[in-house]
């Protein structure tokens, strides 16, 4: 990933690992400082003691599996494992995996080698792979290749203490059952944000769209939503806690939905943006991902009546073409898409807009290539996140369509809409420039401890000198300079 002149350190981000993504930092973009990163407390000593056990995880992909750390963290706690960031101490070492794109996979078999290593120093040491590659690799990690000791799908955490048992008893454990009912309501995560300020909230698992390049529904299952008043106590707890911003996870936000058995009511996802709004005015809220054919005037209608709702959508359009996106069977055509965007333009005037775009997918032409590149100008969005098609085994592409375009025309077509869209994000911060903002203070900068960063409501990065009675956490209203296609440049002028 490209490294940009600023960057806020204490925020937590990560994404799908995709194997190259120049764009600019966001709620789903990947870190690479933070793939592979490792779970710890910051509040608990890295020291040892004495008979306790002591864990390792590493997490690797989307945002969703850092979230999952946080739940198995919890879990391993509730049975005496203590996190360290020393793996050479570790009694247990886990690594959550993306199986979204080819280097992820790459990238965990390395570090399995790697800990066979830990293993001959510390016999007795277990080893497991949790997460979305465990469906799929399980035999290989387990009897072909041995690397692990046990292997844990993501719908299975609460066995955890069955499966450790298993394995430190010398068996091979394995339990990748997916569920059309877990959700982890009841548990509290331990949490991996380091900054205190910001923290994710999953609100369902699963996913019902079987987009025809994606493993997701094979490996997290289908889609099942947690019932609201628990996402509303973990909001609340938090924000008691001192946290200022929650990020409502999903693989398919708008398609939230529950039904309360007792009375029948029913809560879509607009619905559950307001009661979380609701909870304070200073507590932020934003969400994570969108599908277009779910984006609704309702949840546009609930984000434009609540201050404290973000002005920030991330809704993927993949392709810019209709034909294209058929055989990608995202439901939706061009036409569709732009009556999404129309609408977030008339309801949201002052909403940024990001996407994920797709390169080089089976088939596709130049020309519907050229369809991609307007609809980036079309839509203009703040940021992208662009990878070139990578085949993925077991999925409805690989099954039904030859990967027929060639690797050098793959990396030509996403050069250009790199170039293009670095171009667009630079436009749109540009017109930032002597606007103010109200932003939520963060934590230092990254170059710099003499300056603080925090990001708008539309989810820019902002870097700004300190200004003394100000800290993480609280409020700030800012007056943007200057900019760089990642960051804007700011000055303070007021505070709350």
């Amino acid at each position: 990933m490209k490294n940009f002149p600023y960057f806020c350190a204490s925020k937590f981000e990560t994404g799908m690992l995709y194997d190259s993504n120049p764009t600019i930092p966001g709620i789903k973009t990947i870190d690479e400082a933070n793939q592979g990163a490792v779970f710890f407390k910051p509040a608990q000593a890295d020291s040892l003691t004495p008979g306790m056990k002591y864990f390792y995880i590493e997490s690797y992909g989307c945002q969703m599996n850092f979230s999952d750390s946080e739940i198995v963290a919890s879990i391993l706690g509730e049975i005496g494992y203590m996190p360290t960031r020393n793996v050479e101490v570790s009694d247990l070492i886990l690594i959550n995996t993306c199986s979204i794109r080819e280097k992820a996979e790459e990238t965990v078999r390395k570090r399995l080698r790697a800990f066979e290593a830990v293993k001959k120093e510390r016999p007795g040491t277990v080893v497991g792979v949790l997460g979305c590659m465990a469906e799929r690799l399980k035999k290989k990690f387990l009897e072909e290749e041995k690397l692990v000791d046990l292997v844990v799908g993501p719908d299975a955490y609460r066995d955890l203490p069955n499966l450790i048992g298993g394995a430190e008893e010398g068996s091979r454990m394995v339990n990748v059952l997916l569920s059309r009912e877990e959700t982890y309501a009841d548990i509290n995560p331990v949490r991996l944000e380091t900054n205190g300020i910001s923290a994710f909230i999953s609100i369902m698992r699963g996913c019902d769209n079987m987009c025809s390049f994606c493993v997701v529904p094979f490996t997290r299952g289908r889609e099942r939503s947690r019932e609201p008043f628990s996402v509303l106590a973990e909001a609340r707890d938090l924000f008691d806690s001192g946290y200022r911003e929650v990020t409502l996870l999903g693989q398919n936000v708008d398609s939230y939905k529950w039904d309360n058995p007792e009375t029948g009511e029913h809560t879509d996802f607009a619905d559950l943006l307001a009661m979380v709004a609701a909870i304070h005015p200073d507590l932020r809220v934003r969400f994570s991902t969108s599908h277009p054919k779910d984006m609704t005037d309702k949840v546009l209608e609930t984000m434009a009546a609540h201050e404290n709702i973000c002005n920030y959508i991330h809704l993927p359009v993949q392709s810019g073409n209709s034909r294209v996106l058929e055989l990608m069977n995202r439901t939706y055509d061009r036409e569709w898409y732009i009556g999404r965007m129309e609408a977030i333009r008339r309801i949201i005037p002052e909403c940024a807009v990001s996407s994920d775009i797709i390169a080089g997918f089976c088939t596709e032409t130049e020309e519907e290539h050229q369809d991609t590149l307007s609809m980036i100008e079309y839509a203009n969005y703040s940021m992208s996140y662009m990878f070139a098609y990578s085949e993925r085994p077991g999925t409805l592409a690989a099954r039904k369509f030859a990967d027929d375009i060639p690797e050098d025309v793959k990396k030509r077509r996403l050069n250009e809409i790199i170039r293009l869209q670095n171009a667009i994000s630079l436009r749109h911060n540009q017109n930032d420039i002597g606007k103010t903002f109200k932003v939520l203070i963060e934590g230092n900068s990254r170059k710099s401890d003499l300056q603080f960063c925090g990001r708008t409501s539309q989810n820019k990065m902002c870097v700004f000198d300190k200004k003394e009675g100000l800290k993480p956490g609280d409020y700030t209203w800012v007056r943007v300079k200057d900019v760089t296609s990642a960051t804007l440049l700011a000055e303070i002028v007021g505070s709350e």
